[in-house]
């Protein structure tokens, strides 16, 4: 299909002209995981003809490339990508947003500036501050105070620019924020040391303003990196959604048009593993989805003729043919992650409109201080005024106290990664110590692919242990999640019984993964087939009957079938522990999801939970959200399906699993990478651990200020000892914030 995009209808829809004559695409590629694939697909996009510039962004699976239309193609390009087994789609030029890479460029910029300019007039100051202690001559000082000046340029009129934008922000909100005394302190302590430096008398501080805006830009350069990668992740989600559809036509010959062109009641054709293209009703007699993008399920799911599907499924076997109902914007997909959008719109609103009492307060009794120094000295010496209060501007300028909250955070990221928890919203972890409300997804969250003994059905007079050995022999070769669970359950039997492992007992060779049918292989000289039941059966010469469903997995030799092994919905392996845990610490439990009331309910009993609801639409969960939130209570949501972007979205904190599906992880502010639940225990322990350090900060950086401003007040500091002053209390900050995960490592949770 590579060459409908020689169509100039279709090229346009993708292209971006640039001014110096050539053309830009962004394309979604996958896979992307292996470093090795990475690097294959620049070389062979490189080694075309006219190709300019390759670029890579792997988190969000986009690639865009710059080319001469007139030496390459865009089919070309899309060949070449499908040479190295790479699947290549172009993007809509309006989906591409540029904002993400052009602000992490521009932080990246102003960060190096300020890091190489700090350094350097760290080591200028060095000189200077030798003089109190060793004889420097008047002249040599005053080349270094001048080097100072020229050295910080950069950092005053470049690097602390957002800073300035932020407090005008803020002035316009009529609200106190971090970025005011910043901007004050940068502006006014500059200019007063430019005037000391240009009268060759007074006091200089610019090694005071150079670290200061780097250590803020510093931090705030962490937090940027773990906001664009949760927007990378939503980019992978909705890029998923193909351009290009194969449409019947009234000859019925098939024809090639964007997918976006397709009306209510067209006939659309499938190839296997297509995507299927716009929402429809299956006209062919049964296909077999994957869903994952909508519901986060694993296992495919097999569809009748007449049955709904959605834009975004993968159509794992067969071909098969639809009529559209809906395209576009108008897909369940693409409402769902609009109404997902809306309601992290709706909670930043929140954010923003609550903003951080304490830092407000603590910006107005730094601007009142300076204001009363600056009053004092006026009245007694209208000659010290300015440089007295620049001195309490400087002491008092929230260094440390701006540095608490970023240099906790950062160590409790880094605690939490290393045990499975990426936190990918930085105010989350506060959010999630004040949580006392939990509303969990079930299916794919609470419970996962479960095989257990009584489900097995053995064939032919065969025994139980016989049919499992051979099949697990098969499965453990396979990293699908129903042979995972086929394994877990052999492994998990066999440890019970003999305390060895089957693995060494019965050994699968000549083994081939077929994707989305099974697993075949010879195990004890017998050849056999593992997986769905028209796969398995076929080298039998054998058809399912249709008692193999997606949920049965088969296993057959040459003559037919050995055992079927039905799969159902068990409990996670730590939810049962860790709704426990949450209850004991006074959080109030339910479950929402959109299965069977009789599913739901027997999972709630499991667990314990008192309140649930099934049959639940993304709407629905939503409500169930605000109604707690209207209650007072902090809300937290936990789930793994597209279906739940707009309950974790509109949670004041959120989680997703992840092996849930991207559009969920792009909207949750936790991802537990290993797929276990208690890792919410481990990141509450980390995040109540990291709120008491913090205000232990807050209280050291208040002390301080009580005790260094009133020497500043009076003009008793001097700038050397003024820089040490400020480095000391931002290290003692940061030193305590190593404390974070250190204290708590007692914690079972946390040593797991």
């Amino acid at each position: 299909m590579n060459s409908a995009w020689a169509q100039p209808q279709l090229a346009a829809q993708v292209l971006r002209p640039r001014r110096d004559g050539r053309a830009e695409v962004t394309l979604r590629v996958a896979p992307l995981a292996d470093a090795r694939r990475v690097l294959r697909l620049e070389q062979a996009l490189r080694a075309l003809p006219g190709v300019q510039r390759v670029g890579v962004d792997v988190a969000s699976q986009r690639v865009s490339v710059v080319w001469e239309p007139a030496r390459q193609s865009l089919p070309g390009l899309l060949d070449a990508i499908a040479a190295i087994g790479c699947r290549a789609q172009p993007l809509p030029r309006a989906r591409v947003d540029e904002d993400p890479r052009r602000e992490a460029h521009d932080a990246l910029k102003r960060l190096l500036v300020a890091g190489m300019c700090a350094m350097q007039v760290m080591t200028y100051a060095f000189v200077i501050y030798l003089g109190v202690v060793d004889f420097v001559d008047f002249s040599t000082r005053n080349l270094f105070r001048w080097l100072g000046l020229f050295t910080t340029l950069p950092i005053v009129f470049y690097a602390a620019l957002p800073f300035y934008r932020g407090a005008l922000d803020e002035l316009r909100a009529r609200q106190f924020g971090i970025d005011l005394p910043v901007a004050l302190a940068v502006v006014l302590v500059f200019a007063a040391s430019a005037w000391n430096t240009w009268r060759g008398a007074g006091e200089i501080y610019f090694d005071s303003v150079s670290m200061f805006v780097f250590l803020l830009l510093l931090a705030r350069h962490i937090e940027m990196r773990a906001r664009h990668r949760s927007g990378a992740l939503g980019d992978a989600a909705v890029d998923a959604a193909p351009l290009l559809a194969e449409r019947w036509r009234a000859d019925g010959t098939l024809e090639t048009v964007a997918a976006l062109a397709l009306l209510p009641g067209d006939r659309v054709h499938v190839a296997e593993g297509g995507t299927v293209p716009a929402d429809g009703v299956l006209e062919s007699a049964w296909a077999e989805l994957d869903e994952s993008l909508l519901s986060g399920e694993s296992r495919p799911q097999r569809r009748a003729a007449g049955a709904a599907v959605v834009a975004g499924s993968v159509l794992v076997s067969g071909t098969a043919e639809l009529r559209v109902t809906h395209s576009g914007e108008a897909t369940a997909a693409a409402r769902i992650g609009a109404l997902a959008r809306r309601a992290r719109g709706s909670r930043l609103a929140r954010a923003r409109h609550g903003g951080d009492p304490a830092v407000a307060r603590f910006v107005a009794r730094v601007l009142v201080l300076t204001a009363l120094t600056a009053l004092g000295w006026l009245l007694v010496d209208p000659a010290r005024a300015f440089e007295s209060a620049v001195a309490v501007l400087v002491i008092a300028c929230p260094c440390a106290f701006a540095l608490t909250a970023p240099a906790t955070r950062t160590r409790a990221f880094g605690v939490l990664a290393a045990r499975g928890v990426l936190v990918t919203d930085a105010a989350a972890l506060e959010t999630l110590a004040r949580v006392d409300y939990a509303l969990f997804d079930k299916t794919g969250t609470l419970t996962e692919p479960q095989f257990t003994r009584a489900a097995i059905q053995p064939q032919r007079g065969l025994a139980v242990d016989r049919v499992l050995h051979l099949a697990v022999a098969l499965a453990q070769e396979s990293s699908h999640p129903l042979a995972r669970a086929l394994t877990r359950l052999a492994f998990a039997e066999d440890a019970a019984a003999r305390g060895s492992s089957i693995a060494a007992s019965l050994q699968a060779r000549d083994v081939r993964v077929h994707a989305g049918a099974g697993v075949s292989g010879v195990v004890d000289n017998l050849p056999l087939w593992l997986g769905r039941a028209d796969f398995a059966l076929a080298a039998s010469g054998l058809k399912d009957t249709g008692e193999g469903t997606a949920g049965t997995l088969v296993l057959a030799d040459a003559q037919g079938g050995l055992a079927r092994f039905a799969v159902d919905d068990g409990l996670r392996e730590s939810a049962r522990s860790t709704l426990a845990t949450l209850r004991a610490q006074g959080v109030t439990l339910a479950i929402a999801s959109g299965d069977d009331p009789a599913r739901v309910a027997a999972v709630a009993g499991a667990l314990g939970v008192d309140e649930w609801s099934a049959r639940q639409s993304p709407t629905d969960k939503l409500a169930l959200l605000a109604a707690a939130r209207a209650g007072g209570s902090v809300t937290l949501a936990v789930g793994d399906g597209s279906n739940d972007a707009p309950l974790l979205a509109g949670a004041d904190v959120s989680a997703a699993l992840a092996s849930g599906t991207e559009l969920a992880q792009a909207h949750a502010d936790l991802l537990l990478a290993d797929g276990r639940l208690d890792g919410l225990l481990a990141a509450r322990a980390v995040a109540t651990q990291m709120q008491r350090i913090a205000a232990q900060s807050r209280r050291w950086a208040l002390g301080y200020n009580l005790v260094a401003v009133p020497f500043a007040a009076f003009g008793l500091v001097p700038p050397w000892l003024a820089g040490i002053g400020m480095a000391l209390s931002s290290l003692g900050v940061v030193l305590n914030a190593l404390r974070v995960g250190r204290t708590a490592a007692a914690s079972p949770v946390l040593r797991a």
